[in-house]
């Protein structure tokens, strides 16, 4: 009896997983490790080629950790106020960084823990999520605008603050419209909504005079003034600050319609296209380059079934699933849109990785991470649907 329960329950999960979520995350799994492998042939160096066996090694242990999540009830209460455990976690990693963290390229923001290099800023999207989930579908913050206010603050202000001392700007920011869409979907009325795009106006326009007013910058560092400078005149600097941005628009515009073939792009294998970041930030420029406007098509296309299989999750739940469905959503969103963005010059230059794609631990498994918990919440959804 106990087997037929068993295998009972092992036949209901499987059936009850959204195939096409999971499909599109493969398909995109294995674009990156071709990509990863290509750019580590033309380099052509020991440590570019162990890239590859390293993602696998990262999309393993993903595997593993997705369908742990997809297999756990996320509704369970113990499972709740774990989120509350992992938020207090990344907090305490977060300032550890900025004592013990690794520094690279003037950035501080990895721990060597053992063997492996942690990037706290991308667990803490995560954490952050769940923590905001479990606030807004909490009946007693219902009916009272400035307990959601306060605490709203208080969850998204700590870590922002800690992110941005790092310095690490791109990820901080990705919090706002994370804030923001869960916060809509919260139901929040207009006039608060219009004097949070107040404040946000004015950091802009703060941001702004930091750049191009004061003398003495207050908040932002030089590279950072840099990068929006070279983002509001591309044609500036091309051989210095703006190099990067002008060969990934370069690598991306030499594909032309169906690429010089995958492992034959010219721009990373020369040296034109940064080839420290060609495997990380830069990945969508390789790809274009290579596989062309039909390649970049097709990835898009995959991106956008991606992010509808999350918006129907969204939908077909409620409550605690729908504000992470949207918060994850708007956090995937966000990566694509400005990663992209950056290698086409319509965003300024960012560290923010490009999801499923991108070389590196931390956001392959936080992104395998959340989606294994999309699962878990499309599951349930005939039982959560309100």
């Amino acid at each position: 009896m106990r087997e037929v329960g068993t295998r009972s329950r092992f036949i209901t999960f499987f059936a009850g997983l959204d195939y096409l979520q999971f499909g599109v995350m493969l398909l995109l799994l294995g674009i990156g490790l071709t990509f990863i492998y290509s750019t580590g042939e033309q380099v052509d160096t020991e440590s570019s080629r162990a890239f590859f066996g390293k993602q696998l090694h990262w999309i393993g242990l993903g595997i593993f950790l997705y369908f742990l999540m997809a297999a756990i009830d996320y509704r369970a209460l113990p499972v709740r106020f774990a989120a509350f455990g992992g938020y207090g976690i990344t907090i305490i990693a977060l300032i550890l960084v900025l004592f013990l963290g690794r520094t690279i390229s003037g950035a501080t923001r990895w721990l060597d823990i053992g063997g492996f290099r942690l990037q706290p800023s991308e667990p803490a999207k995560l954490a952050i999520i769940c923590v905001l989930a479990n606030i807004f579908s909490d009946p007693r913050f219902g009916k009272s605008p400035l307990k959601i206010a306060v605490l709203t603050a208080m969850t998204v202000g700590v870590p922002f603050a800690l992110i941005a001392i790092e310095p690490d700007l791109g990820s901080a920011l990705i919090l706002l419209p994370v804030t923001g869409a869960m916060l809509f979907c919260f139901g929040i009325k207009w006039r608060y909504i219009l004097t949070i795009l107040l404040v946000v106006c004015c950091c802009i326009a703060v941001v702004l005079a930091d750049c191009f007013v004061w003398e003495k910058p207050l908040l932002l560092r030089s590279y950072q003034i840099d990068r929006i400078k070279i983002f509001m005149n591309p044609g500036m600097d091309k051989q210095g600050r703006g190099l990067n941005a002008y060969q990934a628009m370069n690598s991306v515009g030499s594909g032309g319609l169906s690429g010089k073939g995958i492992g034959k792009g010219t721009q990373n294998e020369l040296g034109f296209l940064p080839q420290t970041v060609s495997n990380n930030d830069f990945i969508f420029s390789v790809l274009a380059e290579e596989t062309g406007f039909t390649g970049s098509l097709f990835l898009l296309a995959l991106y956008m079934t991606l992010l509808y299989t999350i918006l129907r999750t969204a939908f077909l739940t409620g409550g605690y699933g729908r504000f992470l469905a949207t918060g994850i959503g708007t956090m995937f969103f966000c990566h694509i849109f400005i990663n992209i963005g950056m290698n086409i010059g319509v965003a300024p230059i960012t560290g923010l990785p490009l999801p499923l794609l991108s070389y590196g631990g931390s956001f392959t498994l936080t992104g395998m991470g959340t989606l294994g918990m999309l699962q878990s919440i499309y599951r349930s959804r005939d039982e959560l649907i309100s």
